[in-house]
């Protein structure tokens, strides 16, 4: 059982707590189970794999986890709507995910599909022969196709230098490459993930472009429907305003989360590397009773079955 505070009382040094990280099962650059080895190798004791819209990841990075000494929650980052903006929602599933949450998953890999065909369409405009195929060798057999693999495609084509490139050129917000998918609502995925006896949380609050009010409307909307928790820290993020978001959440008797939002070695973002948690009475997500239980029973064999 990893050993946690159980409440922030100002920056105590690395937690070792990554509750928002990617691997191969979606846009993430490594294996499940190599993403467990270097959170250990970090000190990450306590970690989520929160690859987009599907745990297919879990089950081995759950294995790793274990012979490793790491506590692995279930846990999706899910893909939604609110007020016409693409919202991310990450789910702590302790009991793993079933009933509307498995079904939701199916529809989400469905509007994945629909989107690339799309966002293919588009590429191939821009002198990109057989996209699809082309992003489909990137991404590998098994996983829906993200822009992270049309990029690393033109790449490979030669029609940009590098990924960042792709982005800002073709893929990025605004781009010919952003295609938005029909996700579902805020609320219907919020009730997906309560009706799993998971635990809600509303991704990076900080990266949506919103003003507070805008946020706090976010937020009080997200709490409406079941939501949870918040990430707090996401990420390298400004002092005074993870402050500010910090008093926004005890407003609204949230939980706090922390992660990465790891996708790939080498970048500045390293599994378990984030900002400072600042001093707040917001409990840590981790108190939660839905997580409390299995967070001390990690060492059970059973811990982190699907």
């Amino acid at each position: 059982m990893p050993h946690l505070p159980e409440h922030f009382a100002g920056d105590p040094g690395p937690l070792g707590v990554d509750l928002h990280m990617h691997s191969t099962a979606s846009d993430g650059a490594l294996a499940p189970a190599d993403v467990v080895a270097l959170c250990a190798s970090r000190g990450v004791t306590l970690m989520a794999l929160t690859d987009h819209d599907t745990v297919a990841g879990v089950s081995e990075a759950a294995a790793a986890a274990k012979h490793l000494g790491v506590c692995l929650l279930p846990a999706a980052e899910l893909s939604t709507r609110w007020q016409g903006i693409g919202i991310h929602v990450v789910a702590l599933l302790p009991e793993g995910a079933h009933g509307a949450l498995a079904a939701g998953f199916d529809a989400q890999a469905e509007a994945r599909e629909a989107r690339a065909a799309v966002i293919a369409e588009r590429m191939e405009k821009l002198g990109l022969d057989n996209a699809l195929a082309r992003a489909r060798e990137q991404a590998g057999p098994h996983r829906p196709l993200g822009r992270p693999d049309f990029a690393r495609a033109l790449v490979a084509a030669g029609l940009v230098p590098d990924v960042a490139t792709a982005f800002r050129k073709h893929l990025g917000s605004g781009k010919a490459g952003d295609v938005k998918a029909h996700w579902p609502a805020l609320a219907d995925v919020v009730g997906w993930v309560v009706a799993a006896n998971g635990v809600a949380v509303l991704a990076h609050p900080l990266r949506y472009g919103l003003t507070r009010r805008k946020r706090g409307q976010l937020l009080d909307d997200f709490a409406a429907a079941g939501g949870q928790a918040a990430e707090l820290i996401s990420g390298f993020q400004n002092a005074d305003v993870t402050r500010d978001l910090a008093r926004q959440l005890a407003e609204r008797e949230l939980y706090a989360s922390l992660g990465s939002d790891f996708h790939f070695p080498g970048g500045h973002l390293a599994p378990g590397s984030m900002s400072p948690v600042p001093r707040t009475a917001v409990p840590p997500v981790w108190t939660h009773p839905r997580l409390a239980g299995f967070i001390a029973n990690c060492d059970e064999p059973t811990a982190g079955a699907l």
